[in-house]
């Protein structure tokens, strides 16, 4: 209610308990008022009640909830089932224009404001994060391979010559395929052994710019967050070699934005040399639903260009996700989170060096890598080449998800292109591995979980009993290694 409904409800209740809630209700809205002037994540987080209060008071603004509304075109916000409408907070007409994501829609104020809210919010959160001089960034609702492709066809604009994305090889489907989609050939440069790690071959990456020329080169993709053993891409070397040929540098931060590390060696790559764009993940970062990502940059004039290239409106519910999240947590929430997933991956650490002792394994020396980490299967793969598939098996009949199985000699062929190795990220790895994942929002009950489960695999596969004959949870007489 504004003022003046607040004074005429003084007639008919208590005018000092009326002044009460006049007062709590102003409490919900210098929150609101702050965050529209600020444009930035609060420091503390909100109630839901003040959420949706918010959420409510730009839903209103929407022309399909004006009381009263006539509306005769094709795209009027009209809504069959009141379930869907409820779930949207009667968000209907989503973001942008068909001819910009970014752009304001007329019928849709509430929807608008929500959008530009949420991609300051998220590049404070950014900022926060650890990449300062972000410039620019936008949500999209589209995962990461996709906003991946999106931005090479960006550049395609720019580069009209270009034929070739160099890119340090990582053995994950989406963003190959990306640049398959986006009508490029991907030039895979295979990664270096430096003890158990596999590092960007620098040397490489230089030869075939060499090689293909300067002008023949779309960008050069490289990584942050990655699977053990594969490390994050020396960003800071790629980002001066691109900036000495004048070729663009796209970065795939698909869950970098929970690591420090990772966010430091973009902020450093941007410092020394040329980072065009970073994308990540939403789902991965902030724990909302499958479905969008930040596309952010150094140069707001090149990120609106990208946003320019969405064809026609999106959907606005990876919008309302995050900032629904981040309102929930606000920024000291948030980077608790991020203090926790860094502790909990030493943690992790040492459970899985433990476990891998007692199992005549070690845990692969990966420092470098932020997030993931690789036990080795030697012992395994020595009793028996299947017992590392199976391994994998049991995990997931186990209800052990992530955990990630890696046996030698795989082969995959994505866009014509045949991945020798494939999961390795290397055509010859020495040995077999599994992955885990220190993650945002991963617990102790978690680890601990995961580990007697794995134990308990281990210790059946040693015995000879495969994942048909094993039980969901093993009842194995032996005593556990983490119990």
């Amino acid at each position: 209610m504004n003022s003046e409904n607040f004074s005429i409800s003084e007639k008919i209740v208590s005018a000092s308990y009326i002044r009460q809630g006049l007062q709590a209700r102003r409490s919900h809205e210098q929150l609101i008022r702050l965050l529209l002037e600020q444009g930035k994540c609060p420091e503390e987080g909100w109630s839901e009640s003040t959420v949706e209060l918010f959420l409510n008071e730009l839903a209103v603004m929407d022309s399909n909830n004006f009381l009263g509304n006539c509306g005769v075109g094709e795209r009027e916000g009209r809504v069959a089932s009141s379930l869907v409408a409820r779930r949207h907070y009667r968000l209907i007409h989503g973001i942008g224009r068909s001819g910009d994501i970014a752009a304001i829609q007329p019928k849709a104020a509430g929807s608008s404001l929500l959008n530009k809210l949420t991609n300051s919010v998220v590049l404070d959160v950014l900022r926060m994060a650890g990449v300062r001089s972000t410039s620019s960034c936008f949500v999209v609702p589209m995962a990461t391979g996709m906003s991946l492709t999106l931005c090479f066809l960006t550049l395609r604009h720019r580069r009209p010559k270009a034929r070739y994305i160099i890119w340090p090889r990582i053995d994950q489907k989406s963003c190959f395929k990306a640049m398959v989609t986006a009508g490029f050939e991907p030039v895979v440069v295979e990664n270096l052994l430096e003890g158990d790690e596999l590092r960007t071959d620098l040397e490489a990456v230089e030869r075939k710019i060499q090689e293909l020329g300067a002008e023949s080169v779309l960008c050069v993709h490289s990584t942050t967050s990655c699977f053990a053993p594969r490390v994050p891409d020396r960003l800071e070397e790629l980002s001066v070699m691109c900036a000495k040929y004048d070729i663009p540098h796209i970065v795939n931060n698909a869950y970098g934005v929970q690591s420090s590390k990772c966010m430091h060696l973009i902020q450093q790559g941007a410092r020394a040399g040329r980072i065009d764009a970073f994308v990540q993940s939403l789902d991965k970062n902030f724990m909302v639903p499958v479905g969008g990502a930040i596309i952010a940059g150094f140069s707001e004039p090149f990120i609106q260009e990208i946003s320019r290239m969405y064809p026609g409106r999106a959907s606005a519910s990876p919008s309302l996700d995050v900032l629904i999240t981040l309102l929930t947590l606000g920024a000291n929430g948030y980077k608790k989170l991020l203090k926790e997933r860094k502790e909990m991956y030493t943690h992790l650490a040492k459970e899985v060096r433990k476990l891998a002792e007692g199992h005549g394994e070690r845990l692969l020396n990966t420092t470098h890598n932020p997030i993931s980490l690789a036990m080795s299967l030697d012992s395994l793969e020595v009793r028996n080449p299947d017992a590392v598939t199976q391994l994998g098996s049991m995990m997931f009949t186990r209800q052990v998800s992530g955990a990630r199985v890696v046996p030698l000699g795989g082969e995959q062929v994505i866009g014509g292109h045949t991945f020798r190795g494939f999961m390795s990220h290397s055509e010859s790895y020495p040995c077999p591995y599994l992955n885990v994942a220190s993650a945002i929002g991963i617990t102790h009950g978690d680890v601990a979980l995961c580990m007697r489960r794995l134990d308990k695999c281990l210790r059946s596969l040693r015995k000879g009993v495969g994942p048909e004959e094993a039980g969901p949870e093993d009842t194995c007489t032996e005593p556990s290694l983490v119990e």
